[in-house]
């Protein structure tokens, strides 16, 4: 793969910014993010929801608002920055196990789009917000990945998502 600078235009940015810093390829960014929306363009109502977590840096989740994408939020404080960065309602999915009050009340109030993560949290969000009218359940499908000669993963172990059982039970309180 080719750099997106030189190694003399790497040095002439150390000459001028102090180190560490982090350099972005925002033409290979917004290449990349109109690459994944012509990929699902079939697929009406696509988003792709970036994770804040991932880079929480305002200048790049400006430029994902401006190629489409919606921003993927698990704290109070990615909702804030994300609100910031003038993303709100379908613009925003917000997933959080461990949900503090604060947190899913914010997430209601922007109108986001809220993927729960435990059965637990149907009645939370209902006591503290009220179920919006989309909403979302995370679905963990239990079992393991294979990936070439070995387990990649063992998702039934995981912390996040609802069992078949607990989305139909969500699901069912939901309605």
């Amino acid at each position: 793969k080719k750099p997106f600078i030189t190694l003399e235009q790497a040095q002439e940015i150390i000459a001028d910014v102090p180190t560490p810093f982090h350099l972005y390829d925002e033409k290979g960014i917004r290449a990349n993010a109109r690459l994944v929306n012509k990929a699902f363009a079939w697929n009406k109502g696509f988003k792709e929801y970036f994770a804040v977590k991932a880079t929480p840096n305002p200048y790049l989740l400006r430029i994902l608002k401006e190629e489409g994408c919606g921003v993927d939020c698990s704290s109070y404080t990615e909702l804030l920055l994300s609100e910031a960065c003038g993303f709100s309602g379908s613009d925003i999915m917000f997933s959080s196990n461990e949900t503090p009050v604060q947190d899913m009340k914010k997430a209601y109030d922007l109108g986001a789009y809220i993927n729960l993560d435990d059965l637990t949290h149907v009645d939370f969000l209902k006591n503290v917000a009220g179920i919006p009218e989309t909403i979302c359940c995370r679905f963990n499908p239990g079992g393991t990945f294979d990936l070439g000669n070995g387990i990649m993963d063992n998702p039934g172990d995981s912390k996040y998502g609802m069992s078949e059982e607990q989305m139909t039970e969500a699901y069912t309180r939901l309605m």
